[in-house]
């Protein structure tokens, strides 16, 4: 027991030997004492000098308080830690006990990599911390930092400043309200709304967390991320961006909104080249264009946006499929120029319009610029238009030929002009009794029809024509079908959500022997019920 105790009282002895507090070392010109001003104090004057541990401070006059081993300073306070940190005031306290110093009237510290101004300053030597909460001004040789409260950590060279902060340099402004600032690699770490502007061209960058380097204008931000470009702004769960490059990539949730054409692409990935005015953007890519006051979307696998605003080409490739209220589509890939308002589908495309399907080889539509409204349409090689029959879910109108012209008003399409081979099968119901009585087939070199909601109201053949009405108990099995029939109804997006859907299979079976080796496209609207004759029929 006697060889515990006397190890215990050994190892309590060394402990409390190494803990000891150092007194303040001090000398003045003059020293003195004045109980009555100030009791328990040693009054210096002149060349006043102290050190403790590694720091010493230099001032006018100064109260020492050797019970307390407490040192008040007075007039023109100069500290110094070591070789590196250097600090001025008008006013110091320093504790020896805890290490602490508080300076106050025009502080100013420095070290190899900063300098900090402030009112007033609070020192832990022991943590190597120095804090402030009445605002302070940090430059470095790329920044300028401001804040109203903050801590900065010598030994790692890192500012924590919060409430009301601002880093400026020469091209950047940034403000947030929390964020950690490293002053030997100028990396800063946003927490909180934080906003950077570009100062030359006034692009921001706005996030609730994030990294941005100062040095390199290299960020990535990973929370309400937002983008504001000259022309764009760019939103996503993730945001990368490279300003020297002009390049800034974007993950998940992404939105990119063209400011000027009123235009917005959204997916999960995109990139962005900013020098090039290009916009590239996967994993459910969908453009969304405002047409009249109504919007289009275009899905595909991959969305590529290229060219200044008024120059703007959109390319959609594989797996398109389009959806707006009054008009739905499908391709494999579509070329828009907003310039001249014209889309082009291109492979197995298919529109549906009113009652209408459409398809051809490919398929134009064309845009009034100014209004935004579907102006006209363009169907090369294998024009093929189908609708539903009024009544019947077996029955189809059908109009075919080499090519096709249509011009729409108010988005409808009114007027159709079927160029080479033209052929058409429709089927003629009894206003009154809506009783299927005759199916008519005609064939001519062209045909123009004019429609109204997708109904045929009147036909005009422009060359001569060869055609008959069948009664339907004399009616051929090879009049109702034409060849190259296909009905794809299944393939139509019925609302915006459909054009996420990938379709099963791409094969499709035609109806009928010796049809066309190309898929039709066409757009869907049933056909009009029509009297035993044909209504309004005119032939030249």
């Amino acid at each position: 027991m006697k060889r515990i105790f006397f190890l215990f009282l050994f190892i309590f002895t060394s402990l409390a030997f190494s803990q000891e507090i150092r007194k303040i070392e001090y000398k003045a010109e003059i020293q003195e004492a004045d109980e009555e001003l100030y009791p328990g104090a040693t009054v210096l004057l002149g060349k006043v000098k102290m050190i403790h541990e590694g720091i010493v401070l230099t001032c006018q006059q100064a109260l020492y308080y050797k019970k307390q081993n407490f040192f008040k300073a007075i007039g023109n306070v100069l500290i110094k830690q070591g070789d590196t940190i250097t600090q001025t005031s008008d006013y110091t306290d320093y504790d020896a006990n805890v290490k602490q110093a508080l300076s106050w009237g025009n502080v100013v510290l420095t070290d190899p990599t900063m300098k900090l101004t402030t009112d007033t300053l609070q020192f832990d030597r022991i943590n190597q911390k120095l804090y402030y909460q009445s605002y302070a001004t940090i430059k470095d040789k790329t920044n300028t930092l401001k804040s109203k409260n903050g801590n900065y950590y010598l030994e790692n060279k890192k500012f924590t400043a919060t409430t009301r902060v601002t880093v400026v340099n020469p091209e950047h402004n940034l403000e947030s309200n929390h964020l950690d600032y490293y002053t030997n690699s100028g990396y800063t770490y946003l927490y909180g709304p934080s906003t950077i502007t570009n100062t030359q061209n006034k692009n921001k960058i706005y996030c609730e967390k994030g990294f941005y380097n100062t040095k390199t204008d290299i960020s990535h931000f990973v929370k309400n991320a937002k983008l504001f470009l000259k022309e764009r702004t760019v939103e996503g769960d993730s945001l990368y961006y490279d300003k020297k490059k002009g390049f800034a990539s974007a993950t998940n949730n992404i939105q990119v909104i063209d400011t000027v054409q009123n235009f917005i692409t959204k997916g999960n990935y995109a990139e962005i080249f900013e020098k090039k005015d290009s916009l590239y953007i996967i994993k459910k890519a969908v453009a969304i264009s405002i047409i009249d006051k109504d919007s289009m979307f275009i899905h595909g696998d991959t969305l590529l946006v290229t060219g200044k605003p008024e120059k703007r080409v959109i390319r959609t490739y594989h797996n398109v499929k389009i959806f707006k209220s009054d008009l739905q589509g499908k391709c494999d890939s579509i070329h828009t120029n907003q310039q001249t308002g014209l889309t082009k589908m291109y492979r197995d495309p298919v529109i549906w319009s009113d009652k209408n399907q459409i398809t051809g080889d490919s398929i134009y539509l064309k845009s009034n610029v100014d209004t935004e409204k579907l102006d006209s349409l363009k169907v090369f090689n294998n024009a093929f238009i189908v609708s539903k029959d009024s009544l019947s879910e077996q029955d189809f109108n059908q109009i075919k030929g080499r090519d096709m012209f249509g011009k729409f008003e108010e988005n409808k399409l009114r007027t159709l002009l079927v160029k080479g081979n033209a052929e058409s099968v429709y089927f003629n119901r009894n206003e009154d009794t809506k009783v299927l009585e005759t199916i008519t087939k005609e064939i001519s070199s062209n045909i123009e029809f004019t429609l109204d909601t997708g109904v045929i109201q009147t036909i005009k053949y422009l060359k001569a024509s060869d055609g008959k009405t069948y009664p339907l108990s004399k009616l051929p099995e090879d009049v109702k079908i034409l060849n190259g029939f296909i009905w794809r109804e299944s393939e139509q997006p019925k609302k915006m959500e459909d054009i996420f859907i990938k379709d099963s299979s791409k094969k499709k079976i035609p109806i009928k022997k010796g049809s066309s080796k190309k898929a039709n496209a066409i757009l869907e609207h049933k056909l009009p019920k029509k009297k035993p004759r044909k209504p309004s029929l005119k032939k030249q």
